[in-house]
């Protein structure tokens, strides 16, 4: 099993319980290994260093109990910032109407990067984007590799609107 998947799985509940929603959990580099838990408060107001150094705490005692990997690695946990990852279906309806950039991991209409305005999920789950050259495209949530959300005035507004 794929390490972040099982880190994921194993940390979920317990994040939940503690009133965040995991966002991403990303196991990295060869040498020196680094475990990035990325999360967000239930609530959706701003994460605090206090917020990481609690999740710190809680996945730091379950993986000590459970072991998932081996060898030595540094844990990592933050907020997803503004120009965040897009990793859940919902994420694409929570953020329709701001620009995206999104990779599918095999083409779509002969591409495999767009770039456009997240219009949401189609009725059938797909990524909808509006291109930023024109047209639209659907991408299927299961040919989806990731997405990460443009930094715009319009994002950064929400953003304050949202914290006010």
């Amino acid at each position: 099993m794929d390490i972040a998947k099982h880190v994921a799985d194993l940390i979920l509940p317990s994040l939940t319980d503690m009133g965040y929603d995991l966002v991403r959990v990303q196991f990295t580099g060869t040498t020196r290994h680094t475990l990035q838990i990325m999360a967000e408060r239930i609530d959706r107001v701003a994460m605090t260093v206090d917020d990481c150094a609690d999740i710190s705490r809680a996945v730091s005692a379950l993986l000590d109990v459970a072991d998932p990997i081996a060898g030595k690695y540094m844990l990592e946990v933050s907020s997803p910032g503004l120009d965040r990852p897009l990793t859940r279906s919902e994420d694409f309806v929570r953020f329709a109407g701001f620009e995206a950039k999104v990779e599918a991991v095999m083409p779509v209409d002969g591409r495999k990067r767009f770039s456009g305005k997240i219009l949401g999920l189609t009725d059938e789950g797909a990524i909808a984007l509006a291109l930023e050259e024109g047209g639209e495209v659907a991408i299927p949530f299961t040919n989806f590799a990731r997405a990460k959300l443009l930094l715009t005035d319009e994002l950064i507004k929400a953003a304050e609107k949202e914290q006010a």
